[in-house]
């Protein structure tokens, strides 16, 4: 099982905890990771990811042990830290304003 860490807002709308787990087969990828989320968690399909295009929304932000891994390919490997649990992934809704 994959942790996850959710934001806030995210909690809310999926009605859970700050973390969450997810069974992914297969590569162990952001896109497999995000996939497996709105499968189990169908109303935060969009809120991550565009729809069509499946890209990661402009204000969110994706850590894998520790590393900012948004600007990475979506189908890139992840740490083993990630698969085996010992830490999560995070999303994180990004700052912004004036």
């Amino acid at each position: 099982m994959i942790r996850i860490t959710l934001p806030h807002h995210l909690q809310t709308l999926a009605n859970c905890g700050r973390e969450v787990s997810v069974e992914v087969r297969g590569p162990l990828t952001q896109r497999s990771i995000l996939d497996a989320l709105e499968s189990r968690y169908p109303m935060l399909s969009g809120t991550v990811r565009e729809h069509v295009t499946l890209k990661r929304r402009p204000r969110v932000r994706f850590f894998a042990a520790g590393r900012d891994v948004s600007h990475e390919s979506p189908d890139a490997e992840l740490p083993g830290s990630i698969a085996n649990g010992d830490q999560a992934f995070m999303i994180i809704g990004a700052i912004s304003g004036g």
